[in-house]
């Protein structure tokens, strides 16, 4: 390990994490696009989740794409390119697919919608691949998870006011009641992005971030398994990619079912929506500022302040956002009382990945149980704060699916990646469930998910134990 690396590298990490925020904005506004082309469009509830599917297949296709080309060149893709052109050459691929959202407006094509989150997709599967590690890279490798929070911290402010600036685009300040014109004005802000997208391309190219970073190899493993010749061979990696599928699956497909379920239960407009599935996208961010503050101190102290300070600063942003979008702010005082079991549960988990994702796991299951079982506004926050607790399970998972793995971490890195497919293929098959017995009913599929991850979090941490791989022992030993 190199001893340079003994800070986190903020000139270059700070233009590296507006990929990050990109990401979110785009997934998030999905959740807005859903429930208009459902009346535009006339589709089922399974139908109108074709949208969350072509945009989180995409990132499958990417993965296999970009590990063909990197068989047929005999050579790693990114290793060839360089990571910071493997950047900018991913946003211009989702940029082209922002073009595609013009003609589609105009010809009220539902293909070609579909045809243009699809490429947006594509682009960002590249950039994942790619910023991922990065992150990791940029600094010290035991706060490497933490910078990789903090980086998903971003990613979702870019949640958070996505949906809020999509729906405002797309209804205005007053919304008519005409779906064709929705329809139309949702060309506007994806072209807005996609030259955003190509304005980042450029500063990115122009940064001083590495061509080649040093990646911190580790193996962790004991001399008898180090002999694997694939990353498949390694069982915390392939439970954690179907860890990484189901995470990925039921954080998006809680999100996408809200507007049915809100609309047809609680008679919510489509427009009133956009808050509701703000705050949930906003409760990713609060967990994950809430799990990110050791990669600014080691001091014991002050991180006991910072964990209750971060998580309301990030509330905060919030309801800034919303007052500033003209949303009346009352019904969401109540969710700040959320947050203290949020805090709990951080403080609970000690830093330990296994733990944390067992804990945050099990209140998943309850919040979701609770979202099944109750009525009105009580369903609804108990749905938005499962995003508080999916908020650390990505870099949780990912850290425990690829310890040990050594020389094979970045292609197990490209594995997980290749799973975030787990976000259409869950919200279409939950949005198939809703049509025969619900859309309140359908949450079920959301418990199993999180049900295989608590059983994935008992299980690694044994595997990881048995080739002396203890987390407990090394978070202890770090500060």
């Amino acid at each position: 390990m190199s001893s340079e690396n003994s800070q986190t590298k903020w000139g270059q990490f700070i233009p590296l994490v507006i990929v990050f925020f990109f990401w979110g904005f785009v997934a998030a506004s999905n959740d807005i696009l859903i429930p208009v082309f459902k009346k535009a469009f006339d589709l089922t509830q399974g139908e109108s989740q074709l949208v969350a599917f072509a945009f989180y297949i995409a990132y499958t296709v990417g993965s296999l794409i970009y590990m063909g080309i990197s068989v047929l060149i005999k050579e790693d893709l990114v290793n060839k390119i360089g990571y910071k052109n493997g950047l900018s050459l991913g946003l211009l691929i989702s940029a082209l697919g922002t073009l595609l959202f013009y003609p589609a407006a105009n010809t009220g094509s539902f293909a070609l919608m579909l045809a243009g989150l699809f490429i947006v997709g594509l682009g960002f599967s590249l950039q994942q691949t790619v910023a991922n590690p990065l992150a990791i890279a940029l600094g010290p490798i035991k706060t490497g998870s933490q910078r990789l929070t903090l980086a998903g911290g971003v990613n979702n402010f870019g949640t958070t006011i996505g949906p809020l600036i999509v729906s405002f685009a797309i209804f205005g300040s007053s919304a008519s009641g005409n779906t064709n014109a929705s329809i139309e004005s949702v060309k506007i802000p994806y072209l807005v992005l996609g030259f955003a997208f190509l304005l980042v391309a450029i500063l990115l190219k122009f940064s001083s971030l590495p061509e080649r970073p040093e990646l911190i190899e580790e193996d962790d493993s004991n001399d008898k398994i180090s002999v694997k010749t694939s990353a498949l061979q390694y069982p915390q990696l392939v439970m954690g990619m179907i860890a990484i599928f189901l995470y990925v699956g039921v954080e998006v497909s809680t999100a996408s079912n809200l507007p049915a379920y809100m609309e047809s239960k609680l008679g919510f407009l489509t427009k009133d929506v956009a808050p509701y599935i703000s705050l949930y996208w906003a409760s990713l961010m609060i967990g994950r500022w809430t799990g990110a503050v050791e990669a600014f101190t080691e001091n014991m102290s002050l991180l006991k302040i910072l964990r209750f300070l971060a998580p309301y600063l990030a509330f905060g942003v919030f309801l800034a956002v919303n007052a500033m979008a003209n949303h009346d702010l009352t019904p969401f005082y109540i969710y700040g009382l959320v947050i203290l079991v949020l805090i709990g549960a951080d403080m609970a988990s000690k830093g330990n990945p296994a733990r944390m994702l067992l804990i945050f796991s099990c209140l998943g299951i309850i919040a979701t149980a609770i979202g099944i079982t109750t009525s009105g506004m009580i369903s609804v926050y108990a749905f938005t704060s499962v995003g508080l607790f999916c908020s650390t399970l990505w870099p949780c998972i990912f850290t425990l699916a690829v310890s040990g793995l050594g020389k094979h971490t970045s292609q197990g890195s490209s594995f997980l990646i290749m799973m975030i497919m787990g976000g259409g293929f869950v919200s279409v098959f939950q949005g198939k469930i809703a049509d025969f017995v619900g859309i309140q009913s359908s949450y079920i599929v959301g418990i199993v998910c999180f049900a295989y991850l608590a059983f994935y979090a008992w299980k690694v941490s044994g595997i990881l134990k048995a080739h002396g791989i203890d987390f407990d022992k090394k978070v202890s030993g770090g500060h």
